[in-house]
């Protein structure tokens, strides 16, 4: 019953935040309501989240889901198939998307440079995505709402042979279904 009543909030809050970004007429209107909620958030010092203001207003922390769900794409280390722990927060607020939207269905897509041979990086690619995958799972999203596809080298980013072009090409990308 708990857990229930907890992805229905959930729910009701993304909903809520859904249509506070749909009222705003323009992307400027929503940078200036985004800056004057984290001015007023920074000189409530000690205040919650929660009692951000008027209903107009986003919190902090629905800011902070935001930004977090626009980034898509997580880069790796060469030869590595676990994330950056840097992105630990961001894919952390996509499992709490996915979880409060069982509906929600999205494609974890693999890449890895073109050093090796295709099969190795085919594999290094699927290991990236499933690495996503299980910690996407560990916090709260369903298996059946994630697809997994490796394209190893065949899909770069950029091309070229250099250190920049590689680290581009050894990524995860999270694509909507």
């Amino acid at each position: 019953m708990g857990k229930q009543r907890n992805q229905f909030f959930k729910m009701g809050l993304l909903v809520v935040s859904l249509f506070v970004l749909d009222a705003c007429s323009s992307t400027s209107e929503m940078e200036d309501e985004s800056a004057a909620t984290q001015s007023a958030a920074s000189s409530n010092s000690g205040s919650s989240s929660s009692g951000a203001g008027s209903s107009n207003q986003l919190t902090q922390e629905q800011i902070r889901a935001q930004n977090a769900l626009r980034q898509t794409v997580f880069y790796f280390d060469f030869d590595v198939a676990e994330f950056q722990p840097s992105d630990r927060e961001t894919l952390t607020y996509h499992a709490r998307d996915l979880a409060a939207n069982s509906g929600k269905r999205i494609r974890l897509e693999g890449h890895a440079d073109e050093r090796g041979t295709r099969e190795y990086n085919l594999a290094l690619g699927e290991r990236r995505a499933n690495g996503i995958l299980n910690y996407f799972i560990v916090n709260g999203a369903s298996r059946s709402q994630i697809e997994v596809v490796s394209y190893g080298e065949e899909r770069p980013e950029q091309s070229g042979q250099s250190e920049q072009a590689y680290g581009r090409n050894r990524r995860v990308e999270i694509v909507a279904q």
